[in-house]
């Protein structure tokens, strides 16, 4: 097993285990019900209602969902994932209610033990589903939604509690927290490469992950380089926190809006104009997304993944690569946050032709790529291994059709889930990092 891929089964584990020992008080089982009601009463707009009413049950969600093409099982149909939000809503708020308590089943604890399992080891809210609905469903955040009220419940798996719990008390993420983002760039700095960190002004500022620091730190290192090639006044707000803002997808929401206040508040006090996030799908979408909503107002810089960014540098003509030796091709994996639902396709292929290197598309790429299975934490998800196993075969095999020589993609995610994936499987294609090949072929 390679050290990368040990590391990943070693983070699964401990994080499991320190969710068995989180403690929190065992709602009863009416109660549990109830605080998921009220999460769907609060959270259910006008939109999500015509959603549930328009639905046609016609099947093409399942027939995107890479859950549902590795095992052929209608549960995992997405529409059917949201099932306790639309039978609330049909009870509920829907005319005719009334009468449909008297035919319609309520939500039972039984329900949501079953739904726990669907929304959060079955789905990775990649947004294919929303894509492929002939009626423009958005299934995806309901979803959220779901995972929502059954946090709101106490129910989530014991890695998302753990997690939540270390980012409200503490402000760290996996025990990553100022010192050990100070530590790797004193590591770099003894390598030549500058780091500069939390300068009081700085018209950038760069985000760090505990998952790059502790798995990745040649992605840190990558890029450094590129921007002081760049000679941008930019630094590391330590006090950040972790980039992936992981709670984003894990449904607390309160663990959420603490991470993204916290990098909001560092990037404001900075002073920046622009806030890069790095190799992190969550994080990205997180703050471009909901990073307004959190605090209530415009932000006022502007958030580019560094896929994004590097691209665009490129594309520019003020950051200049070198061709990689003839004879390279790769395969890009688009990650689905910084993708589908951002729009940010042509940014990373401009970076990889400007390397010279032949881009080999999966037969699914860009809008209808297949996620990797890893996105919205179940990377670190231990129980659903098996489902993930299923969904990164689709993907090995879109990738081994093309003939690529490595894959490479702009998540560190999407990193770990095709390093774990592969090591499952005994693949051996080569994974490799948008911004890690751009900084090691710099001109």
């Amino acid at each position: 097993m390679s050290a990368v891929a040990t590391d990943i089964q070693r983070l699964r584990e401990e994080l499991r285990d320190r969710g068995a020992t989180v403690k929190t008080t065992e709602l009863p089982p009416a109660e549990r019900v109830a605080r998921v009601k009220e999460v769907f009463a609060r959270r259910l707009d006008g939109n999500m209602a015509t959603y549930l009413e328009t639905c046609l049950h016609c099947g093409m969600c399942a027939e995107v969902c890479h859950f549902y093409e590795a095992t052929g099982e209608g549960k995992y149909t997405p529409i059917y994932k949201v099932e306790p939000l639309r039978r609330f809503y049909r009870r509920e708020l829907a005319p005719m209610g009334w009468l449909r308590k008297l035919v319609m089943r309520d939500i039972t604890p039984a329900d949501l033990d079953e739904w726990q399992k669907l929304v959060y080891d079955a789905c990775t809210q990649c947004a294919r589903c929303d894509m492929i609905c002939p009626m423009g469903i958005q299934i995806s955040p309901m979803i959220a939604v779901m995972r929502e009220a059954i946090a709101e419940a106490g129910m989530q798996p014991a890695e998302n509690k753990a997690l939540a719990k270390e980012v409200l008390e503490k402000g760290t993420l996996m025990g990553v927290g100022p010192e050990d983002y100070r530590r790797v760039a004193a590591d770099l700095a003894a390598q030549g490469i500058v780091v500069p960190l939390d300068k009081p002004k700085a018209r950038v500022v760069m985000l760090m992950s505990a998952m790059d620091a502790m798995l990745f730190t040649s992605a840190i290192a990558a890029t450094a380089k590129i921007m002081n090639r760049l000679g941008l006044d930019w630094t590391f707000r330590t006090n950040a926190g972790d980039a992936a803002v992981f709670d984003w997808t894990s449904g607390d929401e309160r663990a959420k809006a603490a991470a993204l206040r916290k990098i909001v508040a560092e990037t404001v006090d900075a002073g920046a104009s622009t806030l890069i996030v790095p190799e992190c799908g969550h994080g990205y979408a997180a703050v471009r997304w909901d990073g307004a909503n959190v605090v209530g107002a415009e932000l006022p810089f502007e958030v580019l993944s560094i896929s994004e960014f590097v691209g665009r540098e490129i594309e520019a003509g003020r950051l200049k690569v070198k061709p990689l030796p003839a004879g390279k091709s790769v395969t890009y994996h688009d990650p689905c946050k910084i993708g589908r639902w951002s729009g940010v396709f042509e940014e990373p292929r401009s970076a990889l032709k400007a390397l010279g290197v032949e881009i080999r598309e999966m037969e699914s790429h860009a809008k209808t790529n297949y996620c990797c299975g890893g996105g919205a934490g179940l990377v670190l998800n231990e129980r659903a291994n098996k489902l993930r196993a299923g969904a990164f075969h689709i993907k090995m095999r879109e990738a081994d059709a093309t003939g690529a020589g490595s894959v490479v993609t702009a998540c560190g995610h999407c990193r770990m889930t095709f390093i774990a994936g592969a090591q499952h499987a005994n693949w051996q294609k080569p994974i490799e990092s948008l911004v890690e090949l751009v900084a090691a072929n710099l001109a």
